[in-house]
């Protein structure tokens, strides 16, 4: 069964448009039918009904949706097996926000001089969905906040990260919680400490920018968890009231038990 058909079955399918999908697949509509058209024929079934609004799966469409999705990422999977066979040619890197901004350049520049025929590809999300795309096979290595403590990952080094509360320096700061995502680790943390610490109630407001959380922090505004890396960074070492409080949210560097990167003894002695 020919894996070019079923990633455009599944593009349509997911789609329910022959239209859409052609566009996400830089594919011209009559492309797009034609190989739809020779898969059913290689099948032996009708996978789609065609409709005023657009395409949906047959019965016979959905039975093959699962096992087509199956195909596709084992194929992917053994591509990116055999391309790394002898050396590590592409390394997909995962980051979250907080170590983009305060660590992950020098890194990437020793990497990149250590190994200058390598391909870096990056993805920058929080913890929780980085996890998810590194145990889907999306990713090689990701550098996450705290131990994910799941059974298909290994940790290949620790970089401290020490977190520390952001207060207004010289005024009393509204009941809200900045963090940069609801998802990212660092809010469960810091919502985690309110709740245990403080009678009053905290609204959490996302603000994808650490100028701006510091910058509403120093206003009076509210309150945030943040490296002091990232506080150095803009500048607001002196401008911010910074407190130690317990947490686990040194950097992990991690990667799946049963696809560790060719370069894993590298990346386990790594220092930044």
């Amino acid at each position: 069964m020919d894996s070019n058909l079923l990633k455009v079955f599944i593009t349509v399918a997911n789609t329910n448009s022959i239209s859409q999908a052609a566009k996400e697949l830089e594919f011209t509509q009559s492309n797009v039918t034609l190989r739809i058209k020779q898969l059913e024929k290689n099948i032996g079934y009708s996978l789609f009904h065609r409709t005023n609004r657009g395409v949906i799966l047959t019965n016979e469409g959905e039975k093959l949706f699962p096992y087509a999705l199956d195909i596709i990422k084992k194929v992917e999977e053994a591509q990116v097996h055999m391309r790394n066979i002898d050396y590590q040619e592409v390394l997909k890197i995962g980051s979250t926000q907080t170590f983009t901004t305060s660590s992950l350049m020098p890194f990437l520049e020793k990497l990149n001089s250590d190994f200058k025929e390598m391909n870096l590809e990056f993805t920058v999300d929080s913890s929780l969905n980085l996890i998810d795309k590194l145990l889907d096979y999306k990713l090689d290595v990701a550098f996450v906040n705290g131990n994910p403590n799941h059974k298909d990952i290994e940790i290949l080094n620790v970089f401290e990260e020490k977190m520390v509360l952001v207060e207004p320096l010289d005024k009393e700061p509204q009941k809200t919680c900045f963090v940069f995502k609801k998802s990212c680790a660092n809010c469960a943390t810091l919502e985690n400490y309110i709740k245990n610490t403080r009678d009053e109630n905290y609204k959490t407001v996302e603000l994808e920018n650490f100028e701006l959380i510091l910058g509403c922090i120093k206003a009076g505004f509210g309150i945030g968890l943040l490296s002091p890396k990232i506080i150095e960074k803009f500048g607001y070492t002196n401008k911010v009231k910074t407190t130690d409080i317990e947490n686990h949210l040194d950097t992990h560097l991690i990667c799946r038990k049963d696809y560790l990167p060719i370069i894993h003894e590298y990346l386990r002695n790594s220092s930044l």
